[in-house]
């Protein structure tokens, strides 16, 4: 069963405040410079914020539910520019579900490019 894809914006005031309430303060996610230096093609969101928004779509399509596991590897930027947003979507397939456990198989991309390697959800509802 698919899920419905959600969507979501990144802007640098976002990366700002992640980083705040992060910790993570690591300057690839907020200084141009920095970034380009370092062989990157601009800022970059944070890895664990990407992911955090793809939690946040398990969470929509199964409010309530426990998130037992949630995991993936980071495969590509999500390049963040200086004005406006970039949007990534998640989109999510049921693939089993069984003992109260269901698993999801999820793609996570960034203009069209996965941004998330074998990303995967297990809920309890």
């Amino acid at each position: 069963m698919s899920l419905a894809t959600q969507h979501y914006e990144i802007t640098r005031a976002d990366l700002v405040a992640y980083a705040a309430a992060s910790g993570d303060q690591n300057p690839i996610h907020q200084d141009e410079e920095v970034a380009r230096s370092v062989g990157l093609p601009g800022v970059i969101a944070h890895g664990m914020y990407t992911m955090a928004l793809t939690a946040r779509a398990v969470a929509t399509w199964f409010p309530g539910a426990e998130v037992v596991s949630l995991g993936c590897k980071f495969t590509n930027p999500v390049v963040v520019p200086a004005e406006g947003a970039v949007a990534i979507e998640v989109a999510g397939e049921v693939k089993a579900s069984e003992d109260g456990l269901t698993t999801l198989a999820l793609t996570v991309t960034c203009d069209g490019q996965k941004v998330l390697g074998m990303p995967k959800a297990v809920v309890r509802a």
